[in-house]
């Protein structure tokens, strides 16, 4: 049986995964997601619109998840490494890569 300081803890784990995960996740994908579309010729503006309204949905959709997945480890891993590996391709793809 789980203690109250776990239980405490794994549920600030969650919502901590919750805000900061699914940010990450959310910056992400605006980064790849713009940067792909202006190298495919899309005006910037329209770009950074689109993904920053998708980016609503996705972290909506990734602090639900954040709640509802079975592995806390998981999560992180999905959310903020997924947040730090798109991010990272971005730049790249906006740097001539």
């Amino acid at each position: 049986m789980a203690t109250a300081t776990q239980s405490s803890l794994h549920v600030f784990s969650r919502l901590c995964a919750g805000i900061f995960g699914s940010y990450a996740f959310t910056w992400g994908f605006i980064a790849l997601g713009a940067s792909s579309l202006i190298v495919t010729g899309t005006e910037f503006h329209e770009a950074a619109s689109l993904t920053s309204m998708l980016g609503f949905l996705i972290y909506l959709a990734a602090f639900c998840w954040a709640f509802a997945a079975a592995s806390i480890t998981r999560v992180w891993v999905v959310l903020a490494g997924g947040g730090a590996l798109m991010t990272v391709v971005g730049w790249w793809i906006s740097r001539g890569g």
